[in-house]
C-alpha cells in the first residue's frame, strides 16, 4: 500500500499523524510525507542578484524589497524541509517497518499534492481538516478540500481525538449499494484492525414527500411510498452481503438503517456513536438526483463530521 502524507507542522496535521494509529493500515506500507512552504517567489540559489533572475533592470529600493521577499521565501523553504524530516522521524517511530519518505517544495499546497500525487500514484493521500495558514482559518480547511475533491485516489481527512482511555477502535461505513459505498466496505474489510474494533454500516433513507399538485394525481401520489419501500427492501437484502464480507474479515459489524438526509444522518451517528473514523464512497450517498452531483454528500459529511472521514475512491 502507499501513502501520500502532507503535513505542515500544525496541531491538525500533528493529529492526523496519530490518526493514522486508528486506520487499520497494513504493517507494511510504502509512504512519502510532504511539506509544502505557501510562497510564490521562486527562491534563489545563494546570493543571486534579483534583476539577474528577472532580466529587468531595477532601481536599489525594488530590488532590495525583492530580495527580501526571497529571503523570506528561502526561511519558509527551509522550515519545510524540517517539517518533513520531523514528521518523517517520528512516522518512523509509529511504524517501524514502514518505508518512509520525506520531501519539501513550496508553491500553492494543494497544488503541490496534487501533482506530486499523479507521480507517487498512492492508494491513499491523508490530510489534516485545516492547516494553519491565516487563509485556511477563514476557508475552514480549503487546501484539505480541494484535495478531496480533486485527488485521484481515496482521501483520508483526519481529526485528532483525546484518548482517556483504550477504548476500541469505533469505524462507521455510509452505505447506499452504489459501487462507491461498496468500496468503502471493501476498504474497510481489507485493512488491519485491532480484535477489540467495532464496526457499523449505517444506511440513511431519505423518504420523499409527493407535493400538493402531485397527490391529484394518484399514480404518482403512490410512486413515492413504493420507491421508498422499495429502497428499503434493496439496502436490507444488501445488508446481508455487507456483514458477511465484513465478518469474514473477523470483523463484528452491525447494519442499522435510519430514515432522513445522508449529510446530516451520518454525521449525527458518528458524534452520537463517537466514531474514529467514518468510511464513505466518493460518489455516494446523495438523494436520488444528487447522486449525479458527484459527491456533494462525502464532501459535506467530510467538512462536518467531528471525526476523521475517509473518501474512498475506485481507481481505474
Amino acid at each position: 500500500m502507499k501513502v501520500l502524507i502532507a503535513y505542515d507542522g500544525s496541531r491538525c496535521s500533528d493529529a492526523a499523524l496519530d490518526d493514522l494509529l486508528r486506520a487499520g493500515l497494513p504493517k507494511l506500507c510504502e509512504s512519502l510525507i510532504m511539506s509544502v512552504a505557501e510562497v510564490w517567489l521562486p527562491p534563489p540559489n545563494g546570493d543571486t542578484d534579483v534583476s539577474e533572475i528577472t532580466g529587468i533592470r531595477l532601481d536599489p529600493e525594488t530590488q532590495k524589497t525583492i530580495q527580501e521577499h526571497y529571503q523570506d521565501a528561502k526561511k519558509d523553504v527551509a522550515e519545510a524541509a524540517t517539517l518533513a524530516n520531523h514528521a518523517k522521524k517520528r512516522l518512523q517511530r509509529m511504524f517501524p517497518r514502514w518505508n518512509v519518505e520525506s520531501e519539501s517544495t513550496y508553491g500553492s499546497p494543494a497544488w503541490e499534492i496534487l501533482t506530486r500525487a499523479d507521480d507517487f500514484r498512492p492508494d491513499l493521500i491523508v490530510v489534516g481538516s485545516h492547516g494553519r495558514s491565516a487563509i485556511s482559518r477563514f476557508f475552514l480547511g480549503s487546501i484539505s478540500q480541494k484535495v478531496l475533491t480533486e485527488a485521484r485516489c481515496s482521501v483520508r481527512v483526519a481529526r485528532g481525538r483525546i484518548d482517556v482511555d483504550d477504548a476500541p477502535t469505533r469505524v462507521l461505513i455510509g452505505f447506499d449499494g452504489s459501487k462507491g459505498s461498496q468500496a468503502a466496505v471493501d476498504t474497510v474489510a481489507a485493512r488491519h484492525w485491532s480484535d477489540s474494533s467495532e464496526i457499523r454500516v449505517i444506511a440513511a433513507v431519505e423518504d420523499l414527500t409527493p407535493s400538493a399538485i402531485e397527490r391529484f394525481v394518484p399514480p404518482i401520489d403512490h410512486m413515492p411510498l413504493e420507491m421508498n419501500e422499495s429502497e428499503r427492501q434493496n439496502i436490507e437484502s444488501l445488508s446481508t452481503a455487507v456483514l458477511k464480507k465484513l465478518q469474514s474479515a473477523r470483523l463484528p459489524a452491525t447494519f442499522h438503517v435510519r430514515p432522513g438526509n445522508p449529510k446530516d444522518v451520518l454525521v449525527e451517528e458518528a458524534e452520537h456513536w463517537n466514531a474514529d473514523c467514518l468510511f464513505v464512497g466518493a460518489n455516494a450517498l446523495g438523494g436520488r438526483m444528487e447522486r449525479f452531483l458527484l459527491g456533494s454528500t462525502s464532501a459535506a459529511v467530510a467538512a462536518r463530521a467531528h471525526c476523521s472521514v475517509e473518501v474512498v475512491r475506485v481507481q481505474a
